[in-house]
């Protein structure tokens, strides 16, 4: 069973990747209070390799991963695709299509249920634009992916 409504890892990384640093406050503080870690970054590219290597990164220095194990990094590299699977609706390409994203990212570690032997899970949610690369054809997307750690 999930924690409280507190305890949903994707919904907190959604609310993260939305929010604007003025308002983000009291989702820090919630991901405080569970003690979880967590970190947020910004990502344009047309391709996925770029979009995973900055996510991957991002999470590796702000101490949400250690990036000498490989189930910690194999966990991750698996919600980034799930994630980009939502921002790309199914067809995990980019510039072979001519199109383009413009991403502000959200990665939340923690453990989401009340069962501490569930372990911990990592939530990627990716929020931003796609689009031809033409400043102004370009719409909203969001995506998130969900792995046990």
């Amino acid at each position: 069973m999930l924690k409280q409504a507190g305890g949903r890892i994707g919904r907190n990384a959604i609310l993260l990747a939305l929010m604007e640093e003025e308002e983000e406050q009291a989702v820090l503080e919630h991901l405080s209070l569970l003690q979880w870690r967590y970190c947020k970054g910004k990502v344009g590219a047309m391709e996925l390799q770029k979009i995973v290597a900055a996510i991957e990164t991002a999470a590796k220095r702000n101490g949400v991963v250690n990036g000498e194990l490989y189930r910690e990094m194999h966990a991750l590299y698996h919600a980034v695709v799930e994630a980009m699977q939502g921002v790309t609706r199914g067809q995990v390409e980019l510039g072979d299509f001519m199109r383009t994203v413009g991403l502000r990212f959200a990665v939340v570690r923690g453990m989401p249920y009340e069962n501490e032997a569930e372990g911990e899970w990592i939530a990627v949610a990716l929020y931003g634009t796609i689009g031809a690369p033409i400043r102004g054809l370009e719409h909203e997307t969001i995506g998130l992916g969900i792995n046990h750690m």
